[in-house]
């Protein structure tokens, strides 16, 4: 099938456009200076044809500059403004799959959490990640599937780090986020946390609706 990626050129399209080569699939993946997420016509244009949509667009500042809230204005509106507008263009266009990684950052309890534990009071710089979820299950209605991949802090190629950090209470190896992104795109719409096995962020459903695994 026909699959439009944004973000293509980041960290996770090297993870996963490969994997969707490989299982046949026809992938268009523009990089920014072909495609602009905040020109409605141009996301219209983009969408039309394609069967599932993977929005894996992102600008995570670096490090030092975390703690300005400026650094991250670009990733909430790819994340709030541009998945907006990549719905809109998907339901006019009868795209039947959106799959929007999001983040188990969201979670703001220190005990063990599922899918169903109450969010609490998150931070403004993830506020944008909630956003985006919001636009995936605006998309999810008979005949189409929204899938929101809540995803642990990323390690190995590409990361800021290629060993698990241990300060973190949800981590998933960069190659295991490709292959949860691939998996995504058949399971039943809803949110699903994806992350190592045995941390405190359950991965059980997603295990059980997609039969994916951690292998790293």
């Amino acid at each position: 099938m026909r699959i439009l990626v944004t973000g293509g050129s980041g960290t996770l399209g090297h993870a996963t456009i490969p994997l969707l080569g490989a299982k046949g699939h026809e992938i268009d993946a523009p990089p920014p200076a072909q495609l602009d997420l905040f020109d409605p016509v141009a996301v219209a244009r983009a969408v039309d044809g394609a069967v599932a949509i993977l929005h894996l667009a992102t600008h995570i500042p670096a490090r030092e500059q975390a703690g300005d809230p400026k650094a991250w204005r670009l990733n909430d509106r790819l994340r709030a403004e541009g998945s907006r507008l990549l719905v809109n263009g998907a339901i006019a266009a009868k795209t039947e799959v959106f799959v929007q990684p999001s983040v188990t950052f969201l979670y703001q309890s220190q005990g063990e959490v599922d899918e169903e534990t109450p969010l609490g009071d998150v931070p403004e710089h993830l506020r944008s990640a909630l956003a985006a979820e919001e636009e995936a299950a605006r998309f999810a209605a008979p005949g189409r599937r929204g899938v929101v991949l809540r995803l642990g802090l990323l390690d190995g190629p590409g990361t800021a780090s290629e060993l698990p950090d241990p300060r973190y209470r949800s981590t998933l190896h960069v190659a295991d986020a490709g292959r949860a992104l691939v998996a995504g795109l058949a399971v039943p719409s809803g949110v699903y946390n994806v992350c190592r096995n045995g941390e405190h962020v359950s991965n059980e459903r997603f295990k059980r609706a997609s039969g994916w695994r951690p292998e790293r």
